[in-house]
């Protein structure tokens, strides 16, 4: 039988076979994501927390990624072929970010981010200074 614990520090790959795998989430997570290769298939579900502006530009050419701002405000920035385009995304509102496209958030309010995104592809690139 399982305990509770918190989707902040342990996050879920919810397997292509329909079951769900808990793993320690956080920082340590984040760091060593280049050489997983186990998210591959599924998704990944946790929580973030948003208290500073996202210091890339990140992409799932796998599937749409699902964003449930949990507290706080947050500003979704979309790279398009028509320029940028950006919606705010306010406390317990949820957006659903399409396959493919570049994105990054600029905080409002700090708070926190439920995200649940397919993990085969996912790029990241830098923010043009």
């Amino acid at each position: 039988m399982n305990a509770p614990f918190s989707l902040g520090s342990t996050y879920i790959h919810l397997r292509s076979d329909d079951s769900a795998l808990a793993m320690q989430g956080g920082d340590k997570f984040w760091a060593g994501i280049a050489q997983r290769n186990d998210l591959d298939t599924g998704r990944l579900m946790g929580i973030t927390a948003q208290s500073k502006d996202w210091d890339h530009w990140e992409r799932h050419p796998a599937g749409d990624e699902i964003l449930v701002l949990l507290s706080g405000e947050l500003e979704l920035v979309i790279d398009t072929d028509a320029g940028e385009r950006r919606n705010v995304v306010k406390a317990g509102e949820t957006f659903v970010m399409p396959k493919g496209l570049w994105h990054r958030g600029i905080v409002r309010a700090p708070g926190e981010l439920m995200f649940i995104t397919p993990g085969a592809g996912t790029e990241h690139r830098p923010i043009a200074r």
